[in-house]
């Protein structure tokens, strides 16, 4: 059956469904009957009947679908780790982490080269979360600050001298 909806599979629930029709096919039952049974098409039936016959239903699991992970499981620990480290320790002016910077230590650790826009994933899996430096320095002085606005701010802000007469213009023809 075609996927068609563009939804996430259920690996599980598909096994299941393929070991109940091995099940089936190693009792016997037709083809035909097994496909209308579990609501699958014959040629899935004949492949099962197939994979039965090879492997005698053995531990047989389907291999993941797509393209295999270039980060892998320990390049993940090597860059959780030189994430821990701060990115100071690996030759950045400050300890900020972006993304192509992370890409950079990526492929230095790693020796794999991916697309920065694609680390945030990597980043939500290692438990990471995407957050902005405060605007603020650390060698501000609130109270000065807070004088400037109350004093300094009033006696700078440009006012008008007088108050102008209302201009009252008319749109109405006389």
């Amino acid at each position: 059956m075609k996927n068609t909806a563009k939804t996430s599979r259920d690996f599980v629930a598909l096994e299941s469904r393929r070991r109940e029709g091995m099940r089936l096919l190693g009792r016997g039952m037709p083809q035909a009957e097994v496909a209308r049974q579990l609501g699958v098409s014959r040629p899935t039936v004949l492949r099962w009947n197939r994979m039965r016959r090879q492997r005698k239903g053995g531990a047989w699991k389907r291999r993941r679908l797509g393209r295999p992970p270039k980060i892998t499981g320990a390049h993940l620990d090597r860059l959780a780790l030189a994430l821990k480290q701060g990115a100071q320790a690996h030759g950045f002016l400050n300890d900020l982490w972006t993304l192509p910077r992370i890409a950079q230590v990526l492929e230095r650790e790693c020796g794999v080269r991916t697309h920065p826009s694609h680390l945030w994933k990597v980043l939500v899996r290692l438990g990471w979360s995407c957050q902005r430096p405060g605007g603020k320095a650390a060698e501000r002085d609130e109270q000065a600050i807070a004088q400037w606005k109350r004093y300094t701010w009033p006696a700078l802000k440009k006012r008008p001298e007088t108050k102008a007469e209302p201009c009252c213009l008319s749109t109405k023809a006389d």
